[in-house]
């Protein structure tokens, strides 16, 4: 730690953020590996290292013995200040060094509110924010995550794209680059070496020419690149690396405990959700093979609490053995066992009455939507009833709290729909009234809302978003419907809603509206202390780009999206088939019910989702 860091620690909140030294963090010799790679997260510690996927990576790519993977964060506003006052520039945690010196700049990019902290590393780095100004193998950016499945908004400064899973891509780009070199190659040289590689997007290897109303008139590859890039999975997740001995953070993040990844992917297809076709097909880890994870992991790190991971965990096929397995464990070491992502369909109360008894948790249902006609549309496949016998299970067994999760802006919606939400919420009060065991101590009924954001590579790509006015007008709808002093209701600010769905669905164009923002002051995005609305409108108008023309259009089946040269391993036509069953309020099964043929399975050699 220099003297510099030392001097302004104390004048920051949650100096350990920046510190680095944590039990199990990686160093090596920096001068015996030939890549050295910054793994990069555009978000607080906290939040960074709250993901699993980091955690993951970071692990896989240290047992290289040629590669040194280091983590950095953005620093918080006061931080950041500080950094700059002092001629501090951004750095890794393991080393401490700038993280100007690496070869590999790799951010983790899972949320679109994030766009500007990637622009503030970048210069807080000192490395040129355009990928056209950066020459040469140094200083190469990369991204992953959800959000590269449409990397457009940030084509301008992203030299190189991972889609899908990266245990086996990210290994692959950096021993190529390992490769790249030694043999002396030129970055353009690279990235063309790079483009055939399976899973590899590289922006610069697309010209993108504009309709003189703004769409996209056609998406011309080049050199190796592929049209379309198809992501990379993981097939045999027994054998797919998992970090048992993982970092144990010095301060507390968001989620401190274990986490179990138990499957990928989801059987269900609700249609709105990019994960649920981002991550398919479905592929689940043996029980054996879990508890052994989970038992190593607890017993290295020392965590109190683990918690079972997936987009659908009570879809695993195996839950309740695995649960009474793990329990064995974590009983007698009074550690928790939690499952987040259950569904009312298929609850359990005597799985959650042996879940509770080290800690008795909360219980949460997403229902998404008030009526079942909606439900049916958005291919939820959950109805009153499964709700209602849930709800009743878990307040005669002692419950006395619920939350409820519900997304409003959903296609098809009316008026009728919201209103929906409320009776729902009564009927569950209902049913703690008639049900209840406990009623001494009363009931809590928590409805949350959200706003539908139109994400790519999802049956309802093609949606007009809400105007923000009318987002409002459904929320005070619901908020009035609402009285009981036993409900409470919670909604999202749908200001950042609406730019999700710009930039979830936005072009190459896009690049100079994010940069504007960011020289405008612009950062942090993601959170409501330093969100501003005004300066992001503000930014769009000096580009002269309606964002309107991104959110608030509905597209044409024949129009060319952003994102064409990248493909999930779903079937465009697969996809506007389901936004048509949506318009009839007609479910899809679930694919362990019957295999629609969404084409996800063509990525599997086996070609067999789940077991």
């Amino acid at each position: 730690m220099t003297d510099k860091l030392k001097r302004i620690l104390p004048l920051v909140q949650k100096p350990a953020r920046y510190t680095g030294g944590e039990y199990n963090q990686i160093v090596k010799n920096k001068d015996e590996v030939d890549v050295r790679f910054a793994f990069c997260f555009p978000d607080t510690y906290e939040i960074g290292m709250s993901n699993l996927g980091m955690r993951i990576l970071y692990g896989l790519l240290n047992e290289l013995p040629n590669v040194w993977c280091e983590r950095v964060f953005a620093p918080w506003i006061d931080m950041e200040q500080q950094m700059r006052d002092n001629d501090i520039p951004l750095y890794a945690l393991e080393s401490g060094d700038p993280v100007k010196d690496f070869d590999i700049i790799a951010f983790s990019i899972g949320y679109e509110m994030a766009y500007t902290n990637i622009l503030n590393m970048l210069d807080l780095a000192g490395i040129p924010l355009h990928a056209s100004d950066r020459h040469g193998l140094k200083n190469m950016v990369m991204a992953g995550g959800t959000c590269t499945y449409n990397a457009e908004p940030l084509a301008d400064f992203i030299d190189l794209v991972f889609l899908g899973e990266g245990e086996e891509l990210d290994v692959e780009v950096c021993q190529l680059y390992a490769e790249a070199k030694k043999a002396g190659l030129s970055k353009e040289q690279f990235l063309i070496e790079a483009a055939k590689i399976e899973g590899v997007y590289v922006p610069s290897l697309y010209d993108v020419s504009y309709n003189d109303d703004g769409t996209i008139k056609a998406i011309t590859p080049r050199e190796t690149a592929k049209m379309p890039c198809v992501k990379r999975i993981i097939e045999d997740m027994d054998k797919a690396y998992f970090p048992t001995k993982t970092i144990v953070p010095s301060t507390e993040i968001v989620h401190d405990r274990t986490t179990l990844e138990v499957f990928r992917g989801c059987i269900r297809g609700c249609r709105f959700c990019q994960a649920g076709y981002a991550y398919r097909p479905v592929r689940s880890k043996s029980k054996d093979v879990l508890v052994k994870q989970a038992t190593e992991a607890l017993s290295d790190s020392g965590y109190q609490e683990i918690t079972l991971s997936s987009l659908s965990t009570s879809d695993y096929r195996h839950l309740e053995p695995l649960c009474d397995d793990l329990l064995d464990f974590c009983i007698p070491r009074s550690t928790s066992l939690s499952l987040p992502s259950l569904r009312a369909d298929n609850f359990s109360m005597e799985l959650m009455k042996r879940l509770q008894k080290v800690r008795k948790s909360g219980l949460t249902f997403a229902p998404e939507a008030g009526t079942q006609r909606l439900r049916d549309a958005i291919n939820k496949n959950v109805t009153e009833e499964d709700l209602l016998t849930s709800c009743a299970t878990a307040f005669s067994g002692g419950w006395n709290g619920v939350k409820l999760y519900f997304m409003i802006g959903l296609p098809t919606e009316t008026d009728e729909d919201v209103l929906g939400i409320a009776d729902l919420a009564y009927k569950v009060l209902a049913t703690w009234k008639r049900t209840a065991s406990v009623k001494n101590r009363g009931v809590t009924i928590t409805v949350s809302t959200s706003c539908f954001v139109p994400k790519p590579h999802t049956p309802f790509q093609w949606e007009a978003q809400n105007t923000m006015d009318e987002f409002k007008r459904k929320q005070q709808l619901l908020k009035d419907a609402m009285k009981a002093k036993a409900i409470n209701y919670n909604w999202h600010d749908p200001d950042t809603s609406y730019l999700e769905a710009v930039f979830a669905r936005g072009d190459r164009r896009l690049g100079a509206v994010i940069e504007q923002a960011w020289r405008d002051g612009a950062k942090m995005d993601g959170w409501g202390d330093c969100f501003s609305l005004e300066r992001w409108l503000g930014a769009f108008e000096k580009c002269g780009i309606d964002p309107d023309f991104y959110a608030l259009r509905e597209r044409s089946r024949d129009e060319i999206l952003p994102w064409s040269m990248v493909s999930v391993g779903v079937d465009t036509d697969y996809m506007w088939s389901e936004r048509e069953q949506a318009y009839k309020s007609v479910i899809t099964p679930d694919c362990r019910v019957q295999c629609m043929g969404c084409g996800a399975n063509c990525l599997l050699k086996e070609k067999n989702c789940d077991d």
